[in-house]
C-alpha cells in the first residue's frame, strides 16, 4: 500500500476471507487508519473468494468462450474483453444473507415433501 500505483489511487479494494486474524469492524478500523484509501470487503462467512472466482470463471466459459471457435489468439482476447464489459455493466453487488430463520423455512420445505427416497435392502 505504500507503493505505487496504490499508494496513488484513490481507492483500493481489499477483498479477504474471514480468517480470525481479519475479521470485523477492528480490523476495519485499523486498516482504515493505517491507509485511508484502502475500503476493506470481506466475502460471504461461509463462502471464499475463490469459490466466487470459480463461479465467475464459469459463467465466461460457457457465456464467452463457448463454442471455441476462435482462428487466433487476438481474437480470443478480444472476445473476453467484450464479455468483461458486458458483464460489468450489467452485474449489480449482491447482500449476502442466510440466517437461520431462511435455513429453517428451507428445511421445513423439504420436511414438508413426501419422500422418494428408498431404503437399502
Amino acid at each position: 500500500m505504500t507503493q505505487p500505483p496504490y499508494r496513488d489511487a484513490r481507492r483500493v479494494f481489499w477483498i479477504m476471507d474471514n480468517g480470525s486474524s481479519h475479521r470485523g469492524q477492528p480490523c476495519v478500523r485499523r486498516l482504515s487508519e493505517a491507509f485511508p484509501n484502502l475500503v476493506p470487503v470481506h466475502g460471504p462467512v461461509h463462502a471464499s473468494w475463490l469459490n466466487q472466482i470459480e463461479i465467475y470463471f464459469s459463467i465466461v466459459q460457457r457465456k464467452a468462450l463457448t463454442p471455441n471457435d476462435f482462428s487466433c489468439l487476438a481474437e480470443v482476447e478480444d472476445r473476453l474483453l467484450r464479455f468483461q464489459d458486458y458483464y460489468e455493466s450489467m452485474a449489480t453487488p449482491f447482500d449476502w444473507r442466510f440466517t437461520r430463520d431462511d435455513l429453517a423455512r428451507l428445511t421445513g420445505k423439504f420436511l414438508a415433501q413426501p419422500s422418494t427416497l428408498r431404503l437399502a435392502a
